[in-house]
């Protein structure tokens, strides 16, 4: 099962390249560096933690 690679931030909707930095949670929660550092990496909408998300080579 592979994750969504979600193309925005769910808090500020900057876009996100596969390649590029990001932060996930347990359920796929995607977020930008700057929004993850200002909710301390916690996921607002399931409380979970916020881990860096694994890059995809662009195709």
């Amino acid at each position: 099962m592979a994750l969504e690679m979600r193309e925005t931030c769910e808090r500020c909707e900057v876009s996100l390249t596969a390649d590029g930095p990001a932060s996930i949670c347990s359920y796929e929660c995607t977020f930008c560096a700057d929004c993850t550092e200002a909710m301390a990496a916690n996921c607002p909408n399931c409380g979970g933690e916020l881990v860096t998300r694994p890059r995809r080579k662009a195709t």
